[in-house]
């Protein structure tokens, strides 16, 4: 049987999850359709979610339409929790987006579209809600052309829109008229089509179904459906275009396992269960798998997602998504088997941080604890320990990351934790070179000389050889490498090092005085000669930048343009549309909040704002230092003093 894994992704509020509904009580899973408001929808089945009515954490339910089986995951649409998002992205076959016909195209749902069509996948638009007060199906079509992608190809029209009894019209691809548009679209990229355009040749409508199948795998074009989640109008077309569009496969089982792991949970016993989909191969229960860097450990248990959940079966075949039990140092975005690396970052990383103390003092154990098992389902909270001030930092998107944080700890966990305020996290960049070389013989007898010089914006860290490879082992090298990123996590002044080279251009395992060193010694030295090419290079530390766009009245502009100066935005010149404007412009991360904060007040209630993360700039004021966490490789005697002390 043929398997698709499909994402449905929307801006917050589209309508995702129920459509999810509308589409389970479709293929026949589910009798009764839930409410987001009542709480009682499949997959949002934490208490938190069902209480806040947004999805916070993916889930996966499967069903199947004429012999494909459909793995489909409900995916966070809130961009506070975009990271849930991410880590769906790198194991889908294909998509549907979910626009709301009333608010339209949104800031989520660009940036959403833009990751699609960069990954390249297929996906489909499902234009919601027609049924609701102020759906504007033609001018939605108008901005998903202008905003998202030229290439989207409407299967259909509404009649009374807007209205509870709206309804999706599919087209037919044998209607002539139909026919003649779709191949003016498909001929862009079919040599083929445009010559029997041109020459006036009439295409059968199977020609065109399987050219249109075939350019929506390739992310060519994007189909756009119509419909209505609450009342069902659309659902049908809109399934047709999942099984006859999107691209399921047979996956390889006979093939070298292949896969990876993108979500972990917690069962009732405390055990730690791994979501994996697999690209190829097949995995049993009692079989020892190899996962991440080196791991291995055998799979005591597992379950497939077939026929609305996850049940036990005899094997996970590829093309599949499975629970795995046994896995305990799994972690997400590990490779299974041979696939190799991790996840990589689609979106931007956090670019707020607190910290978050417990109210009680005794309770401070329990929460690093808790806040350790939250980690393991969302690794980019980035837990930062400070043990000398006794302080955890925590990474966020947003101010409702922390609320559904400080509501969680307290529903799980029975912990009541305080806040400080969020703060932008900064990073540092090198600004110029920078060499050090290492040789002291209290206490190492190994040597390492480094060069540090800046990368290409966007670059991350590269760790290069200038020597003869072969003069240390292999495990030597790895040792100075893993040594050089985790030291450049704090840099001159406590930030992130990123979009820089670092260089060996020397290394020995023994002197003449001393013995044969080991891989962790080089290790230990790693850190000090690090630091000492940074100091000589220097860094500039830079803030967060997030780039926005609000649409206002246009009499709300003038004691508008004063409050973003006092918030140190800088928009540009606005665009006037008959009684509203639109101004974009940037503002740093730290100061969106007070601004999504003030524009109601500040626009009658009818600004609409919106922000995502742009880049970072250089600090003009006053250089803000980040609190040390590790063993401070800035100051040799302080450093040597910590390393004594752990032994």
């Amino acid at each position: 049987m043929r398997t698709l894994n499909l994402g449905i992704l929307a801006h917050v509020d589209a309508g995702k999850t129920s459509l999810t509904e509308r589409l389970l009580h479709a293929a026949g899973i589910i009798d009764k359709i839930g409410s987001v408001d009542d709480g009682n929808t499949q997959t949002d089945t934490l208490a938190l979610e069902r209480q806040r009515g947004i999805t916070i954490k993916s889930a996966v339910m499967s069903f199947t339409i004429d012999g494909v089986a459909i793995n489909l995951i409900d995916t966070p649409g809130h961009p506070d929790f975009i990271a849930e998002v991410e880590r769906v992205l790198s194991v889908l076959d294909g998509a549907v987006l979910v626009i709301s016909a009333v608010e339209g195209v949104q800031a989520q749902t660009r940036i959403l579209m833009r990751t699609l069509r960069r990954l390249g996948i297929p996906t489909l638009i499902f234009v919601n809600k027609i049924d609701r007060t102020g759906a504007d199906c033609e001018h939605v079509l108008e901005a998903i052309a202008k905003r998202l992608t030229p290439a989207a190809i409407a299967m259909g029209t509404v009649q009374r829109a807007g209205s509870p009894d709206a309804l999706p019209l599919p087209f037919d691809i044998a209607e002539p008229a139909f026919g003649t548009l779709l191949t003016e679209m498909l001929a862009e990229h079919d040599d083929t089509l445009l010559a029997a355009y041109v020459g006036g040749k009439a295409l059968s409508a199977g020609t065109l179904q399987k050219t249109l199948a075939r350019q929506t795998g390739k992310t060519l074009v994007h189909p756009v459906f119509f419909g209505s989640a609450v009342t069902g109008a659309g659902i049908a077309p809109l399934l047709s275009g999942i099984r006859d569009l999107l691209p399921a496969t047979e996956g390889a089982a006979d093939d070298p396992v292949s896969g990876m792991v993108f979500k972990i949970e917690r069962g009732g016993s405390g055990e730690k269960i791994a979501y994996v989909r697999l690209f190829s191969g097949t995995l049993r229960p009692r079989e020892r798998v190899g996962f991440g860097r080196g791991r291995e450990a055998k799979i005591s248990a597992l379950k497939v997602f077939d026929g609305g959940g996850a049940v036990e079966k005899p094997s996970l075949r590829a093309g599949q998504i499975g629970k795995l039990w046994g896995l305990a140092d799994a972690q997400i975005g590990d490779a299974i088997g041979l696939r190799g690396g991790r996840v990589e970052h689609h979106f931007a990383p956090p670019t707020l941080e607190t910290v978050i103390q417990p109210r009680l003092p005794a309770n401070r154990g329990a929460l690093h604890a808790a806040l350790a098992l939250l980690a393991e389902q969302d690794p980019l909270i980035n837990l930062r320990q400070d043990d000398s001030r006794q302080e955890t930092y925590v990474s966020l998107y947003g101010e409702v990351q922390k609320e559904v944080i400080q509501q969680t700890l307290a529903d799980e966990y029975g912990l009541d934790v305080l806040f400080r305020e969020t703060t932008p996290i900064c990073i540092e960049r090198p600004v110029g070179s920078g060499s050090a070389r290492d040789e002291a013989p209290d206490p190492f007898v190994a040597t390492v000389a480094l060069r540090v010089e800046p990368g290409a914006i966007g670059s991350g860290i590269a760790f290069c050889l200038e020597m003869e490879f072969g003069t240390l082992p292999l495990s030597y090298h790895k040792a100075v490498e893993d040594a050089v990123h985790e030291t450049l996590r704090q840099g001159l002044h406590g930030w992130q090092v990123t979009d820089c080279v670092v260089t060996m251009t020397e290394a020995t395992r023994v002197r003449h005085w001393g013995p044969m060193t080991t891989a962790a010694e080089h290790r230990k030295l790693t850190p000090l000669v690090v630091m000492a090419a940074l100091r000589q290079a220097g860094t500039m530390v830079c803030e967060p930048i997030h780039r926005f766009q609000l649409e206002a009245p246009m009499d709300t502009l003038p004691s508008l343009l004063p409050v973003l100066a006092r918030l140190d935005a800088v928009p540009q010149n606005p665009t006037m549309e008959g009684a509203s404007y639109t101004l974009t412009g940037i503002i740093p991360a730290g100061r969106v909040h007070a601004l999504q904060q003030m524009v109601p007040g500040l626009t009658h209630g009818e600004g609409v704002l919106e922000t995502a993360f742009d880049n970072h700039r250089p600090i003009r004021a006053a250089i803000p230092e980040r609190p040390r966490t590790d063993d401070n490789p800035l100051n040799r005697k302080d450093y040597l003093l910590r390393l004594s002390r752990r032994g």
